[in-house]
């Protein structure tokens, strides 16, 4: 009976172990699957990042190649640290730093470890990386910029963060993503599908070949190409007018919306945040707190748009019928209400049609015609909310839609506003306490962006597209409807011609008469804005800004131009001699006035720039 017990008790012994390794060996496959862990290497197969071309088909960003030391933490086994650092030219330090990081981020999943090695340092690398186990290099391509101009609208590419990565699983440490500009904008366009492929390695940790002879693997989709409504060599000639200024060129062509330049200065060559001197060189221009080269000063300045603002006080009241185009308002040499001090005016004859005001800027002209428009209500809530959505269906105050990541929206204030600001109702406000609004000071502030756009829609006579940066998206027939759809500002199309008949005569008689362009007819703007900082706690008037917004031909118009540069003094000193070359560089694509050419390229504001800081006085236009 024992012997039998005995023999019983060994059988279901040996079943439950027969069975428990059947269970390991047939049916459980985990075993399997970390053993194939340790032998396969997955590694992900970059695709070519889309090409981005010019207007003309001039290729602005290629690619290059680039190599990633990537790393396996769970497999970096008897690893000689000296000589993969002495290899590396890192410190131990470094290493260990890196090495953690790795650690933190996954055991098993590659990541990074030293991105962006140079053709030289990858041939000298690749024949040792097998004895280093857990570390192998990884191909993939940096973006190879052909011009050293449109930065700014660009843009460049960076290492995802954690936060990315959290918000879009398809990114994993190391994979680089459109950090600014167009780069960011069509990100998804640009950057086409990731590959990957399972490598098998041999007990020395070489490669032997794919996985199950590459059943699993997947090839990478290219990014699309895409065309930009930029002119490169537009481009380029602006950037050189603007050399040792600060500020901002926007043209657009009115009948498309699409953007022919767009500026910002002081800017910076994008192969300057290519490769592994990125980090570094992002840090010096994040830290340049005087020139602010990151800051886009066409899509992101909000500033005090000055005379150029007159053509829409000029529209609206018009449209509002508190004024024709053929009464004359005369000026004594400044503008007097309640009291106050008055509103200067320059020098000028008179009296003065709607015509001659907007030729000669006068700053008496455009105030009754504003005060008239917001007095034609019952109440002076009433009339600035009028004037309000009049300005807002020109697209100002917002951001318009444009197809660039960054930019503000301007300022145009409200009945709220004022309520606010007056503490209404226990102190009433009436059209006076509102009366720099009529030249483009008080409380309206514009982005560069926003005057081009302005420039475009009276050119048009009212209707516009909304400005964008994308022609064409190789592969993809049409752009985005809202690129394509026409828009209609609130002013009906028979009062643009008072207006655009004195931007004619600003250069014929009135404030550009001098900086004419031979056999162009030139409808334009000049403008002149206070500016204001604080230094030492107390709030200084610098320099003024010089503004020009124009458009031309008159009667066909191809471009819409805003320029912007600060501390330059008077409209057309600086901002109006910049727009009359940019516009005959565009239709002609020569220049005719050297004279003028010379003035700009040879001349520099960095003095002016440099008297917040050294003390001297400024010089204020009145």
């Amino acid at each position: 009976m024992r012997k039998l017990l005995l023999l019983g008790l060994t059988l279901c012994s040996g079943l439950v172990f027969a069975a428990r390794l059947f269970y390991l060996q047939i049916y459980d496959s985990s075993f399997q699957k970390l053993s194939e862990n340790n032998a396969i290497k997955m590694v992900y197969d970059f695709p070519e990042r889309g090409f981005i071309f010019d207007r003309n088909g001039k290729l602005l960003v290629a690619n290059q190649p680039a190599y990633d030391i990537m790393v396996i933490p769970r497999n970096v086994k008897d690893l000689d640290t000296l000589s993969f650092i002495e290899d590396l030219g890192i410190s131990r330090e470094e290493f260990d730093k890196k090495l953690s990081k790795a650690w933190t981020y996954s055991p098993r999943i590659p990541s990074p470890f030293m991105p962006q090695l140079t053709k030289e340092e990858f041939a000298a690398l690749q024949e040792k990386m097998y004895q280093y186990k857990g570390f192998f290099i990884q191909k993939r391509s940096l973006r190879d910029y052909q011009v050293a101009h449109s930065a700014n609208v660009l843009g460049f590419i960076g290492e995802v963060n954690d936060g990315i990565m959290k918000r879009n699983p398809y990114y994993r440490l190391g994979d680089y993503i459109g950090m600014t500009g167009i780069e960011k904008q069509y990100e998804e366009v640009l950057r086409g599908v990731k590959g990957v492929k399972y490598i098998q390695k041999d007990r020395f940790n070489k490669d032997i070949g794919p996985y199950k002879e590459g059943i699993f693997d997947t090839i990478p989709v290219s990014g699309r190409d895409i065309v930009l409504t930029l002119d490169s060599e537009l481009q380029a000639y602006g950037q050189l007018l603007m050399q040792n200024k600060r500020g901002g060129i926007v043209a657009i062509e009115p009948k498309t919306g699409e953007i022919l330049s767009l500026i910002t200065a002081p800017s910076y060559d994008p192969d300057y945040l290519v490769g592994r001197k990125r980090s570094k060189n992002y840090t010096a221009l994040y830290n340049d707190s005087i020139a602010k080269p990151l800051f886009d000063r066409v899509l992101e300045g909000q500033y005090a748009p000055g005379s150029p603002f007159k053509a829409l006080t000029s529209l609206i009241a018009l449209e509002e019928g508190v004024i024709t185009a053929d009464e004359r308002i005369s000026c004594s040499g400044a503008y007097y209400y309640g009291g106050r001090k008055p509103l200067g005016c320059h020098a000028h004859r008179g009296p003065l049609d709607m015509v001659g005001g907007i030729a000669n800027s006068c700053n008496t002209y455009f105030c009754t015609a504003y005060r008239r428009t917001i007095e034609k209500y019952d109440s002076p809530q009433e009339g600035i909310d009028a004037w309000h959505n009049h300005l807002e269906s020109f697209g100002l105050g917002n951001y318009m839609g444009y197809d660039l990541p960054s930019g503000r929206k301007g300022y145009i204030p409200d009945s709220d506003f004022y309520n606010r600001s007056y503490n209404y109702p226990k102190y009433r406000w009436y059209a006076t306490a509102t009366i720099s609004n009529a030249i483009g000071q008080g409380e309206v502030t514009m982005t560069p962006m926003q005057m081009a756009h302005t420039a475009s829609v009276i050119a048009n006579k009212g209707w516009f597209y909304r400005p964008h940066i994308i022609k064409q998206i190789k592969g993809v027939d049409t752009l985005p409807q809202k690129y394509t759809e026409k828009h209609y500002s609130s002013i009906s199309p028979e009062h643009f011609d008072p207006v655009i008949e004195g931007m004619f005569d600003v250069y014929n008689e009135g404030t550009a008469e001098y900086i004419q362009i031979p056999g162009i007819e030139i409808c334009g703007k000049t403008g002149t804005a206070e500016n204001f900082t604080r230094i030492d706690g107390e709030v200084v008037q610098l320099t003024d800004h010089s503004i020009f917004v124009a458009f031309a031909p008159k009667d066909d118009p191809k471009i819409a131009i805003a320029v912007f540069v600060e501390n330059g003094y008077w409209g057309s000193r600086w901002a109006g001699r910049i727009a009359g070359l940019m516009i005959e560089k565009y239709l002609r694509g020569e220049i005719s006035r050297q004279d003028m050419e010379d003035f700009v390229i040879n001349g520099s504001l960095e003095d002016e720039y440099a008297k917040p800081f050294l003390g001297e006085p400024f010089l204020i236009n009145q």
